[in-house]
Parts: structure tokens; C-alpha cells; sequence
């Protein structure tokens, strides 16, 4: 039996439950196809969204349409706030969420998805087929041509390009369509280790993809293993909380989406009183030595497993070789839910064997009495080289195959969600020819995110983190919405509600702005104020704006003296909060917001310069040999891109900028 869509999303994790809703948004006729709608978006590891970086992904998600951040704040049971000591640069946001909520919350979503249908099954194989390229409308020209749009078609010198056309699943469906994405997270070839047993798998309890990944592959796409990992399930009846130190969250109010002025009717959100505290608690001496007994039986020491495992995110036992001096290391005991025992032990990631994992933690004080629901494992599963994508995530080997998230060698619900997102806005947008999609590293994290697994490719799980954003000042988690939701509206993806709640926040901006620098402030009004807060006092009459430069000074301690600001402020009745923390960190950061806009354009300069078919890399002896093999392999699209792949230096991309006449 054949059925037929524009798009089929495989596997609804949390980047093809993101894939899916925007595809359809769009107005593609999609398909989503899981091996169990129960645990749709399941959160296999920590029941968390957000975090550093992470968060100010979330934002961008919902800013242009995408539908985690408002799933996270209709389950969450706490929220924090993390960097807060720094710059707003870095501050960012993190909700411990109810993990069975958070999947019945995102099944809603997909099930009231116009556009959008759910298939329960398990994919088999890929079908892919040799198209000639006159045969295909989005196919634009061959790589080799001197053309600024020859990387849009996988095409062959002989005018073939192979093709995606549908897929063929384990109950014997067969499903065509012009657009697939790929989002089977850890599932394909998945094995998990717990000491030295080793069952398939793509997670606990659920079986892995055993010949999804071979079919792809045969085609050319190069295929390598990375490992992962998760804690300990602890009961909360057998833990002494007494012992421990409490976490609790923040109590502002905030929230990942904007578009929910609240949280109304949510049961389990902060504002209801109902907010769960995370516990603190660390190892001991007593512990490490228990668990360096069971090294021999570490499938990640004694050669059961060789891939790369995650390196911000390491396993208890890699923390004892890698930092053998410390003697203790940080716990975290976070529930997963209001209405249940099951708590994650965030920290104590392990693949060792049962008995050792439980006898080690219950010589912490606070365990001593510990019950489990399951143990920690490790899982080792196949991904794809993210060099072969364009930068709208479709294959440059499989045309019409679209790949996002753990198969592209990342790690974290986040940086899935996000490529997800652009995978489903490009695979509907190529269904009917139209340009892909493609957000500037000036624009979002999810463009950084995107342009490195394109440039750089990995070696080993890829996590985000601020520092990997040369332009993090203009990509903080308050401005999202004024990077993104235009592009979101013009997508398709973003309602025509959401672009007006954004304009009517930047009208309320752009007046405070204005006020703030168009008010005159006395000595008089001040002063008393500003020796108060240990700062120079006036020695003439200044802007407002000048005033809020300082550090000690913000709206609200400068209301109290001011009745106009006061006023001012006071009539923004909607997004209160919201509107006047943006509209000062605007003001504050000005002149460091205007110089990073200059660097970045001076970047988009040679993002403009499309290089790819103009040149054969391997002839050009006047770059160097390691350049030389680094742009063959990695064929950029834009000198940008050339300049940004390890093993380019700059006096190679000057080579190039000469030979294009520049």
C-alpha cells in the first residue's frame, strides 16, 4: 500500500516533532512516522529544557513559530534564570519540566496540527532514486557550475542526481514524498551498555533502528558512532532530603514563549505555588573508591565501547580519570514530575555495572537508604558527517533528504529542536522551489549552531554554548523575538497574532528609548540618589540615556526620583517586565551592540562572495597544502564559510579573495 505526502518526518523526537509542526504550518501535507505516539517528544535523558545557550535556543524557537517554548512553560515546575551575575549576554533561561506532561502537551500540538498526520511504525528502509536533473525543478545546476546557485541540486556531471522519494516501514507501508527528514535522534544501530551487558536499543526499553542507517549510507553519505549517556532514576521515598541542600527556583514569573502573557490554567507552572525545588548533594572519597573498583567492568575502559562520548557532559567514571584530584563532585536530585517519585540524579551519569552504581551512591548520606527505578547506561549509536549539508540541512549526496539533530552529531533537546525546526521550514519550502531558509551566525544561535556542524564538522557530540557565538551580545535570549519572528511571519511559520504581539512590544521599546533620550536630568533630581548608590554625582545636566549607561543605575532605581520615567513605565501595562528590561539592556549595551553590528557586516561582506564550482582547490598551489585538502573536502559555499573551516588561514582565503579579482 502506497500513501503519498509532500514531507515525512521520521521519528518524533524533539527536532521531528518541531520538523513536523512546521512543515505543516507551512501547508505541507506531512507525515509524521513514530515507533510509539506515547512517548512522543520523551525527554530520554534530563527532564530540563533550556540552560546556557541552550535557553536562548528555546527563545528562538518560539520566536519564529516553533512550538517548544510554549510546551515548556505548560509543564514546567520550575524555572531559573542562570548567569544572572554576568552580562545579559549570558543569561539564560532553564525550566524543569513534568517529563509525561511535556509529552502529552506536544502530542496535543502535533494532533491539532492542520496539514499534519501521525503514522505508528518503524521505517525500514530510505527510497532513493536516480533522477535526471531536468526532471527535478529545484535542481538549479551542477556543483562544477560558474554559477553563485551551484550548490542548490546534488547533481552528477552526467545530469543525475540521486533523489529521496519515500520510505518503506516494518508493516509494510510504502510513503512517497517530494521531502524527508531524518530525526531518529539515538536509534540507529543503537546499543546500550550497562557494565558488560550490552542490549540493542535507542533508549531504555525501546528497540533500536536496525537498517534505516545501512540504507542511507550505501548512497555515499559517510556514517561514524558516538556515545552517550544517562543517570541513575532515584526513588524519592528512600532519599533523606534533610541531608541535602535545596535549589529553589526563581519567583519573577518568567516563562521560554513569547507569546503566553501567562500561565494561566497551568496547573504545574511556577505562578500556581506549585514550583518543586532541585536538591544539592555531592560525592565523597568513600564513593570514588567504590567506583574505581568497578572500572574494570566500564564498558567505557575496558573496550566494549570506542566511540566519543560528550565532553561537557561527561560520566561519573570519566570524571574520576580526568579530574583524579578532586574529592568530591556536584550532585543534582531534580523531579520529574509533580505527581510522581521519580527523581534524575543529574551528575552521576554511569554505564557501570547495577551493583556498583547502587553501592557507590549509597555512600552518600542522603542515599544511604537509595532504591532505584532503573540504573544509569551508555548508549552508542550512528550518526552522519554534518559536512555533507547545506546549510539548509538538506543532504548534498541524497537530494531531498534532510537531516536534523543526534544524527548530525549533536547532543541536547535544544540543538535537536532548533535543527528541526529549519529542517521542516526547508523540506516544505523545497517541496514547491523556493529558497531555503538560511539564519546568519549574527542572527541566532541556531545559524551558529548550523554553520559550524556545516564548516567544522564534529568529533565528538556537539553541545552549544555562548562562547561558541562570536556575536553573543546580539543574540541574547531577550531579543529573540526581534531577530526572528519576521522571518518566522514571512515563513509561514509564526501566526499574524505573534508578529503583532512582537510589534506592539517594539513600539513600547522603541518609546521608552526615545523618552530616555530625550529627557533632561537635573543635578538636583539625582544626585542624593547617586551617592546613595556609590556613584559619581552630576556635575551638570545630562540625557537620561547618558545616565543609564552606569552600571549602579536602571529604570526602576531612577523611577523613584524621576515621576516622568515613573509615569513612562507605568503606562506599559502589558509585558511590563519584559518590555522594560529589553528596552534598558538596549540602552546600556548600546555602544557594544553597535560595534558587534559593524563586525558582522563586515562578515556578511564575504558571505556574499559564493565560491563553490568556481574553483579547483587541489591545482591551486598557492594555498597551503593543508587549506588545499580542507577546502576539497569541505567545498564551502561562501568565502565566509572557507574562512571559518579548521585548517583555512586567512592568508588562503586572501589567495582566493585575489583570484576572484577582490
Amino acid at each position: 500500500m502506497e500513501k503519498y505526502y509532500d514531507v515525512i518526518v521520521i521519528g518524533a523526537g524533539h527536532a521531528g516533532c518541531e520538523a513536523a509542526h512546521a512543515a505543516a504550518r507551512i501547508g505541507a501535507s506531512t507525515l509524521l512516522i513514530t515507533m510509539d505516539m506515547n512517548k512522543i517528544a520523551q525527554m530520554s535523558c534530563n527532564p530540563a529544557v533550556g540552560g546556557i545557550a541552550k535557553g536562548q535556543i528555546v527563545r528562538e524557537i518560539d520566536a519564529l513559530g516553533g512550538a517548544m517554548g510554549q510546551v515548556t512553560d505548560a509543564t514546567t515546575i520550575q524555572f531559573r534564570m542562570l548567569n544572572r551575575s554576568k552580562g545579559p549576554a549570558m543569561w539564560s533561561p532553564r525550566a524543569q519540566c513534568d517529563r509525561g506532561k511535556f509529552i502529552w502537551a506536544w502530542r496535543e500540538v502535533l494532533e491539532n496540527t492542520p496539514n499534519l498526520h501521525i503514522w505508528q511504525d518503524q521505517v525500514r528502509r530510505l527510497i532513493v532514486e536516480d533522477t535526471l536533473a531536468a526532471q527535478r525543478p529545484s535542481t538549479k545546476a551542477c556543483p562544477d557550475a560558474q554559477s553563485p546557485i551551484a550548490e542548490a541540486g546534488s547533481v552528477c556531471s552526467d545530469g543525475v542526481t540521486k533523489t529521496a522519494v519515500g520510505v518503506e516501514t516494518y508493516l509494510g507501508m510504502t510513503f512517497r514524498a517530494k521531502s524527508i527528514i531524518l530525526t531518529a535522534g539515538t536509534f540507529l544501530n543503537g546499543l546500550m551498555h550497562i557494565g558488560r551487558v550490552q542490549l540493542p536499543g535507542g533508549r531504555c526499553a525501546d528497540p533500536p533502528s536496525l537498517e534505516l542507517a545501512e540504507s542511507i549510507a550505501q548512497h555515499g553519505i559517510r556514517v561514524a558512532r558516538m556515545k552517550t549517556g544517562t543517570p541513575v532514576r532515584i526513588d524519592a521515598r528512600s532519599v533523606d532530603f534533610s541531608l541535602m541542600t535545596e535549589q529553589p527556583g526563581d519567583t519573577e514569573g518568567r516563562r521560554f514563549s513569547y507569546i503566553d502573557p501567562s500561565y494561566v490554567a497551568n496547573p504545574s507552572a511556577p505562578d500556581s505555588g506549585s514550583s518543586l525545588p532541585c536538591w544539592i548533594t555531592y560525592t565523597n572519597e568513600a564513593v570514588h573508591e567504590r567506583l574505581r573498583e568497578g572500572l574494570p567492568d566500564s564498558p567505557l575502559y575496558n573496550g566494549q565501547i570506542q566511540s566519543i562520548g560528550p565532553r561537557y557532559c561527561p560520566s561519573i567514571e570519566t570524571k574520576l580519570i580526568t579530574f583524579p584530584d578532586k574529592d568530591q563532585h556536584q550532585l543534582f536530585l531534580e523531579p520529574e514530575g509533580t505527581n510522581t517519585n521519580e527523581y534524575y540524579l543529574n551528575g552521576f551519569s554511569s554505564s557501570l555495572p547495577i551493583d556498583v552504581q547502587i553501592e557507590a551512591l549509597k555512600l552518600i548520606p542522603a542515599f544511604r537508604n537509595l532504591e532505584i527505578f532503573r540504573p544509569g547506561y551508555a548508549i552508542e549509536y550512528d550518526f552522519f558527517d554534518p559536512t555533507q549539508l547545506h546549510h539548509s540541512l538538506e543532504s548534498r549526496v541524497i537530494k531531498g533528504l534532510y537531516l536534523a539533530g543526534q544524527v548530525n552529531g549533536t547532543t541536547g533537546y535544544e540543538e535537536a529542536a532548533g535543527q528541526g525546526l529549519i529542517a521542516g521550514i526547508n523540506a516544505a519550502r523545497g517541496c514547491t522551489g523556493q529558497e531555503p531558509l538560511v539564519l546568519q551566525r549574527d542572527q541566532a544561535y541556531i545559524g551558529v549552531l548550523i554553520d559550524d556542524l556545516v564548516c567544522k564538522g564534529v568529533d565528538e557530540p556537539y553541545r552549544m554554548f555562548t562562547s561558541r557565538a562570536e556575536y553573543r551580545i546580539l543574540l541574547r535570549q531577550d531579543n529573540a523575538d526581534e531577530r526572528l519572528t519576521e522571518i518566522g511571519h514571512r515563513m509561514g511559520v509564526a501566526t499574524t497574532e505573534r508578529l503583532n504581539h512582537y510589534l506592539k512590544k517594539k513600539e513600547e521599546i522603541e518609546r521608552i528609548t526615545r523618552f530616555a533620550e530625550n529627557y533632561s536630568v537635573k543635578m538636583s533630581d539625582v544626585n542624593g540618589l547617586l551617592e546613595r548608590l556609590a556613584t559619581a554625582p552630576l556635575t551638570r545636566g545630562c540625557k537620561l540615556m547618558e545616565l543609564l549607561g552606569r552600571p549602579q543605575i536602571s529604570f526602576e532605581n531612577l523611577s523613584s526620583t524621576l515621576p516622568q520615567l515613573r509615569e513612562a513605565l507605568h503606562s506599559i501595562t502589558d509585558r511590563h517586565n519584559e518590555i522594560v528590561e529589553e528596552a534598558e539592556i538596549q540602552i546600556k549595551y548600546k555602544g557594544y551592540i553597535m560595534r558587534e553590528v559593524e563586525q558582522a557586516e563586515k562578515m556578511h561582506r564575504l558571505e556574499n562572495i559564493r565560491i563553490r564550482g568556481r574553483f579547483d582547490y587541489s591545482t591551486l598551489q598557492s594555498i597551503s597544502t593543508e587549506g588545499r585538502q580542507k577546502l576539497v573536502a569541505h567545498d564551502p559555499d561562501t568565502l565566509a564559510q572557507a574562512s571559518r573551516i579548521p585548517g583555512v588561514s586567512p592568508s588562503d582565503i586572501n589567495v582566493l579573495l585575489v583570484l576572484l579579482g577582490r
